[in-house]
């Protein structure tokens, strides 16, 4: 059986397309109101959370990072511990004491060797000459360094100043006992001095006090004898003696800096707690906070302007669609408001879902979002509404899915969630679109189940995320996706059929079963009736499905179409079988009232058994207000014999009506007279039949049968096209062709 739908001409067409339903104003209404669903779903999840809080309050809930905010404060008091945790560094500057020990020595040695030179000027000259010395040692030392930058600047200021500071003062007695010395002993004097200096400055020397106490020990056990030569010894050793262990301010620095380096930043993750619930906002967690824009007041017009942008864009997507859908604007756009209410109300319930599932995912893995059932939303509107609508729903709804299950907030949108979401939202359009049982829902659930846990496997293959739990994880939660969608779609359906008046292919084919209570009345009661409403289904659909309309509606509202017969079955011809006809019997008036009101109480009998109003309105509307001219002429005939003026007019031989509102009551209509009058020819020709189905359509069109429900001149010929080759399929045995009666003539004459 052909389940054809086609969105515009389908579902919702029971509804009068006056008033509010086909109102421009309402129609745009609720297009703003699709850019605000937009708005709404997407800001929460692009713009950051603002509080109304001020320094010294108490907060009254807890405060999350929107994203991960750096504790500067934080931050910078561990890298300050880190770096005081930082020992001074020393350096070792080798300033060769020695030296000082060797130029000290040979200017005694030459100015003892001057006799022109009186011994009070050389003890005046020692006494001036050797402390300057040490100070000139140092300088020279320095300058050396400086050019040939192996020690840097602070260092040898360091070294400069701090030797200075410990200078060893020579007593004055000694320099009235240098004269003394012979060469001999100043050359022995000037070899033990270097030795000691030299052994004394391997080691590090932070303080040369320290160093210097062992120069008597050190004097006392060498090879010189002689006292007074001992003594000048140590006195020259201690003053030659100066430290080289000096803090280094520059390694120092760059060690702590290190430190500083490699302190690890303190952050707030996104989605941690800030501050708790009922915490006193101190000076620096208010200055966090400012530095997370999340006070009220903080600047985010710009994220706000992107968001209306892109609730825009995707409104602007959906009014394409819409407009396209009928190949005009949108303001006659055939979606009727109901339709658009009902869609409206779809995308509401498919991003809450959604909502919810993102709050799951924020308390647990992120992966959570692999259970939304987002595809949700677009199995109800290819039930309901339209299966390109849904196809164009997919797109938003990848959109928008990705921005509420995004968890990484440094991008827009979550990829994996997007082609997730497109995936399911295919199978579940291909799986669904020919359902004709309930059933067929838990079957598409299973196919959304598939090919969702499919999709998410070669994203975590292609991601290389192999971790065997987390991946059952990811993919236990997309195979329950498609059984929660399937599950929620039942549930919900029956929903929207009945608030919205929804004659869904589940439904009619439900309703097509020969099990219904009334099908099964119709066949028992008036199996005449039964027999020419399934012939009539046959053609209708044929027909409706030419133009674009509802087949299966067109087949179904057949079947119904008459069951108002059912009350009187013995007035209509077709269950008159082996019977006379009352007709015959009775005023032409009671025959006219007891066959129009077939139409009523069909109508009536399936609104006591809560069948569609579609389904009604077919029953209702099939014969328009059409003309049962048999009886108005028979009548006539009656009122002439009796000779008596006529108390009647030709339109109170009408049906009441209304007339055919829907393309579908039209067809049905069409197809109903000519099945009747096609099964009341003996055996007819194909021309017959053409020329029958057109009179019946020319005189029905002339009645102004179809001003109501927009059917086109081209519309009633493809309709009339179909009607033909039906009826040349289903009697095919019976309708002469040509050359069948050409011959039949030739045989005639040949007797």
């Amino acid at each position: 059986m052909t389940q054809q739908k086609n969105s515009r001409n389908v579902k919702g067409n029971h509804l009068n397309f006056t008033g509010w339903r086909q109102s421009n104003l309402v129609k745009w209404m609720l297009m703003a109101l699709f850019v605000i669903l937009f708005y709404l779903n997407l800001a929460p999840h692009i713009i950051p959370e603002t509080y109304n809080i001020t320094e010294g309050s108490v907060s009254d809930k807890d405060i999350k990072a929107p994203t991960e905010i750096r504790d500067e404060k934080a931050t910078r008091e561990a890298e300050e511990k880190a770096a005081n945790a930082i020992e001074d560094s020393y350096s070792i500057v080798a300033s060769r004491n020695d030296s000082l020990v060797e130029s000290i020595f040979l200017r005694i040695e030459q100015l003892n060797a001057d006799d022109q030179v009186s011994k009070e000027d050389k003890i005046d000259i020692y006494r001036s000459e050797i402390p300057s010395r040490y100070d000139q040692h140092i300088q020279i030392f320095v300058k050396s360094s400086n050019a040939t930058t192996t020690y840097n600047e602070l260092l040898l200021e360091e070294m400069s100043n701090v030797a200075k500071e410990q200078r060893y003062t020579i007593p004055e007695e000694t320099f009235y006992k240098l004269p003394q010395l012979s060469q001999e002993q100043l050359t022995e004097m000037r070899m033990v001095a270097k030795e000691i200096v030299r052994k004394l400055t391997i080691e590090p020397i932070r303080n040369a006090e320290t160093a210097r106490t062992q120069v008597a020990e050190m004097v006392n056990s060498s090879t010189i004898s002689n006292r007074t030569a001992r003594e000048i010894v140590q006195e020259i050793a201690r003053f030659s003696i100066m430290p080289n262990r000096f803090f280094d301010k520059t390694m120092t620095d760059e060690a702590r800096e290190e430190a500083r380096n490699n302190t690890t930043p303190i952050v707030y993750k996104e989605n941690e707690v800030i501050v708790k619930k009922n915490q006193e906002i101190t000076p620096d967690l208010f200055a966090l906070l400012t530095e997370a824009n999340v006070l009220q007041g903080t600047d985010h017009h710009w994220s706000r302007i992107g968001v209306v942008l892109l609730s825009l864009m995707l409104f602007a997507f959906l009014y394409v669609y819409l407009s396209q859908s009928s190949g005009v604007g949108l303001k006659r756009a055939s979606y009727n408001n109901t339709q658009l209410l009902m869609l409206l109300l779809i995308y509401l319930i498919n991003f809450g879902v959604i909502q919810i599932t993102s709050v799951i995912q924020s308390e647990t893995a992120n992966v959570a979002g692999y259970f939304a059932p987002a595809a949700l939303g677009i199995m109800l509107i290819t039930l309901l509404i339209d299966e390109h609508l849904a196809m164009a729903s997919t797109f938003i709804f990848s959109i928008v899915g990705s921005v509420i299950l995004n968890t990484n907030t440094s991008l827009l949108l979550d990829f994996k969630f997007g082609v997730y979401i497109i995936v399911i939202s295919l199978a579940a359009i291909y799986s669904i679109k020919h359902a004709s049982q309930r059933s067929a829902i838990l079957k598409a659930g299973i196919m959304v189940s598939l090919f969702g846990s499919f999709s998410v496997l070669t994203m975590l293959l292609m991601a290389e995320q192999l971790d065997r739990m987390p991946m059952l994880y990811s993919l236990g939660l997309a195979f329950g996706s498609g059984l929660v969608t399937s599950i929620l779609v039942v549930g919900l359906m029956p929903f929207f059929e009945i608030s919205f008046g929804i004659l869904s292919a589940l439904k009619l084919v439900e309703l097509s079963s020969p099990n219904h209570p009334l099908l099964r009345k119709l066949l028992t009661e008036t199996p005449g009736t039964y027999h020419h409403s399934v012939m009539v289904g046959n053609l209708a659909e044929a027909a409706a499905e030419s133009i674009g309309a509802n087949g299966l509606l067109c087949r179904v509202g057949s079947f119904y179409h008459d069951l108002g017969k059912t009350k009187r079955p013995s007035y209509f011809i077709e269950n008159q079988t082996n019977m006379s006809n009352p007709h015959d019997t009775i005023d032409p008036m009671l025959s006219k009232s007891i066959i129009v009101a077939h139409a009523k109480d069909g109508a009536e009998m399936l609104k006591a058994y809560n069948i569609p109003k579609q389904l009604r309105d077919i029953a209702e509307q099939h014969h328009g207000t059409t003309s049962l001219k048999f009886f108005y002429y028979k009548a006539l005939k009656e009122a002439e014999g009796q000779g008596v003026e006529p108390d009647f007019k030709e339109e109170d031989f009408r049906y009441p009506g209304p007339k055919a509102q829907s393309k579908e009551a039209a067809v049905v209509g069409i197809a109903d007279c000519v099945e009747a009058a096609v099964r009341s020819l003996r055996n007819p020709t194909i021309t017959q039949v053409e020329d029958m189905i057109h009179k019946i359509i020319k005189n029905r069109v002339d009645d102004n049968q179809y001003n109501e429900c927009d059917l086109t001149m081209k519309e009633l010929d493809k309709i009339a096209q179909s009607l033909k080759e039906s009826l040349m399929g289903i009697f095919h045995s019976r309708i002469e062709y040509p050359e069948d009666v050409k011959q039949k003539g030739n045989e005639k004459e040949q007797i």
